[in-house]
């Protein structure tokens, strides 16, 4: 109704039809969007001059001079410890790249509400109208004081990868990248179920990523962190290794810690043997290279619409298949992981979230489906009410035994 009222339906001169499509055609999508898909909802009442002078002026005045003497009474007496402002800059939106912040929004306003409802987190979406690392880290620094942490969403990269890091060094609130983080918490989840459902461990694994941008250089680390045995990862040009002469400085750190085969080639020549397939790239990868794979291996395609090994081809060779798409079984989705970790460091007030942190969400995310596991069946549904409150648990519990939960 508010919606409504604030942006009403567009008539015939406008190009968009009553329905909320441009081509005149009903689309539940554009229905659905129309208005946008959030709003600020008063959690006091405001119903006479009293509440209004509680709520306002003069009452207002007195917990402002409060805070103005004591900081630390601004996580008590407003919404910050319960905020996260979803920061975009709207130049890598999954499926769509560089699209510009005002188009992005919809993104934005999505993430918000699977903040709110899979994580019981309030989130307020900012699209940037700029795409300047530095404008970027200032921006969001002077914002800070209003947020109890910072969701990074949709920066292309590298720069996603010294945006959040400078952050991380300015502010003394959790930021994450979901884009990286997110993806590589949810997919070591479902690795170690899988792992464990053909009676092998991490360490008995050895996995080829392919993509070696935000999502594939997280998975890397967590990977390595968590105790996978061996990880290849391949970009354009092949496999990421320390003889290549064409690295970036991320890529360059990423040979230094992976690859302890030293394999060179193609993403063709990383698959001959490989227990492991992660797709964050898109593309194609030739029947006949995951034919070369290890027996029982772990397909995890999850380029989204398209997946890099069409989930038929790949169970002609794969005891577990995974993908990014919601009508196939074992989805790898990020709203699985970041509700509950900002919910489970917000708890605390953390600092931060630590790499001690993610895997702990990745662990307790396993666990929720540990013994109920089948092929179709290696990770929670976004539904499942089991999930944010195991990963909310996990990361709070994390945070204090690391040292940077401040209650």
């Amino acid at each position: 109704m508010a919606a409504e009222i604030v942006n009403p339906r567009s008539d015939s001169k406008s190009g968009t039809d009553a329905d909320g499509a441009p081509d005149g055609a009903f689309d539940p999508a554009f229905a659905l969007h129309r208005g946008g898909k959030m709003a600020i909802q008063a959690t006091v009442p405001v119903r006479d001059k009293d509440d209004l002078s509680l709520a306002y002026t003069p009452g207002v005045a007195k917990v402002c001079s409060a805070i103005a003497e004591q900081p630390e009474l601004v996580h008590d007496y407003t919404w910050k410890s319960q905020v996260v402002a979803v920061v975009t800059d709207g130049t890598a939106v999954l499926g769509l790249g560089d699209i510009g912040p005002e188009a992005s929004l919809p993104v934005m306003e999505g993430k918000a509400i699977l903040f709110k409802q899979f994580g019981g987190v309030d989130a307020v979406p900012i699209a940037l109208g700029t795409t300047d690392t530095d404008e970027i880290i200032e921006t969001v620094v002077r914002m800070a004081p209003s947020f109890g942490g910072v969701n990074l969403e949709d920066i292309s990269a590298p720069r996603c990868f010294e945006i959040e890091r400078r952050l991380q060094e300015a502010l003394d609130i959790p930021v994450f990248h979901d884009d990286q983080h997110g993806t590589a918490v949810v997919t070591l989840a479902a690795l170690r179920n899988a792992a464990k459902l053909t009676d092998r461990s991490l360490g008995a694994l050895r996995a080829v990523i392919s993509g070696a941008g935000a999502a594939g250089v997280a998975i890397a680390k967590i990977l390595i962190e968590a105790g996978i045995g061996d990880v290849a990862v391949c970009d354009r040009k092949g496999i990421v290794s320390a003889d290549r002469a064409d690295l970036t400085d991320v890529k360059r750190e990423v040979a230094g810690f992976t690859n302890k085969g030293r394999l060179t080639g193609s993403l063709e020549d990383a698959l001959d043997g490989a227990d492991v397939f992660i797709g964050v790239s898109g593309g194609t990868v030739p029947e006949e290279a995951v034919a070369k794979m290890a027996k029982d291996s772990l397909i995890f395609a999850m380029a989204n619409p398209t997946p890099e090994i069409h989930p038929d081809i790949a169970h002609k060779y794969a005891a577990v298949v995974a993908t990014g798409r919601s009508d196939y079984p074992n989805q790898i989705n990020n709203v699985l992981a970041f509700p509950g970790i900002f919910a489970g460091a917000m708890q605390v007030r953390a600092s931060r979230i630590t790499e001690g942190m993610k895997l702990a969400a990745a662990e307790a995310l396993a666990a929720v489906v540990a013994d109920e596991l089948s092929a179709d069946r290696v990770i929670p549904s976004p539904f499942d009410e089991r999930v944010a409150p195991a990963v909310t648990a996990a990361v709070a519990a994390a945070a204090r035994a690391e040292g940077v939960a401040r209650r």
